[in-house]
């Protein structure tokens, strides 16, 4: 992405939000998001707006490609997407994400963890016109992901995970040059430390069965069932057997029909089969309907 570099604004209301100066180091903002983000807390009778000002501000400092955006140039060049958003994500992943869960113990937030909804796997499924006809069923062998049993999707044998240090616990990291006076490149992309998850595992405490993936491979078959006078392109759906994800709703495997041409006939509308022309004409009648 290209863009002129824009006129400086404010600069200093996140470090005022956090309670620190511009010169703060990453363990002074560690501290004061800390403190600042339990006393707020909506679950413990905080100010949800302070509570969603203080993720905004530690979000970006504790980001330095952000923070640079933002000490140069402040919180507008961050709303035009030069750093990829300023507190773009929900506060209270950031704050389960600083404290790797609940710091209050029990049960922790009533908002628990938000999913994700997994992306769904679509296959074609040849069929022919007697399939559509008559009806049939298809068993067919499928590899996806599931969550790793050994480790329950941890990925680690003690089940601990750290916050990336080089995304700071975002999944994203921003490349940022200055190819003049006022001209800057910015590139978003996924972090190559993590993977993009945001977290890290210690090459010792890594889980033996899945080698902290998370997830292992599994086959399975699944029999599909094509009933009689389905149509060209309509989907047959099952729901939740497509790969698993950590903190995600798994997305459904669907099968798209896809009529494989016939020799002979042809099938017009929704009920009627009608012989190709040539043959109608060799034979010499007609046959209306087949269905």
């Amino acid at each position: 992405m290209f863009g002129r570099a824009p006129k400086k604004s404010d600069n200093t209301k996140y470090y005022e939000v956090l309670g620190v100066s511009k010169n703060a180091s990453q363990d002074d903002l560690k501290k004061a998001y800390r403190k600042a983000a339990i006393k707020n807390h909506p679950d413990k009778g905080g100010d949800p707006e302070k509570f969603k000002e203080l993720a905004q501000a530690y979000e970006v400092l504790s980001d330095p490609e952000k923070r640079e955006i933002y000490d140069q140039y402040g919180e507008d060049a961050l709303k035009e997407g030069m750093g990829g958003g300023g507190g773009g994500h929900d506060p209270f992943d950031i704050f389960q994400s600083f404290f790797g869960g609940s710091p209050f113990g029990g049960g922790g937030s009533s908002r628990g963890r938000r999913q994700r909804r997994g992306e769904d796997v679509i296959h074609p499924l040849k069929v022919s016109l007697e399939d559509l006809y008559n009806g049939t069923s298809k068993k067919l062998s499928l590899s996806r992901n599931v969550i790793c049993s050994k480790c329950k999707g941890k990925g680690s044998k003690s089940g601990a995970s750290m916050k990336c240090s080089g995304c700071q616990g975002s999944g994203i990291k921003i490349s940022i040059r200055h190819l003049g006076p006022s001209m800057i490149q910015q590139m978003q992309h996924a972090c190559n430390e993590c993977k993009g998850t945001g977290e890290t595992i210690n090459d010792k405490d890594r889980c033996p069965q899945c080698k902290g993936e998370k997830v292992v491979q599994e086959k399975k078959v699944l029999e599909v069932i094509v009933e009689k006078g389905m149509q060209n392109g309509q989907r047959i759906t099952f729901p939740g057997e497509a790969d698993e994800a950590p903190d995600t709703t798994t997305g459904d495997i669907v099968f798209v029909l896809q009529q494989k041409e016939h020799p002979k006939f042809k099938r017009k509308g929704s009920s009627s089969l009608n012989l190709n022309q040539e043959k109608l004409l060799s034979l010499g009648f007609r046959i209306p309907n087949l269905l």
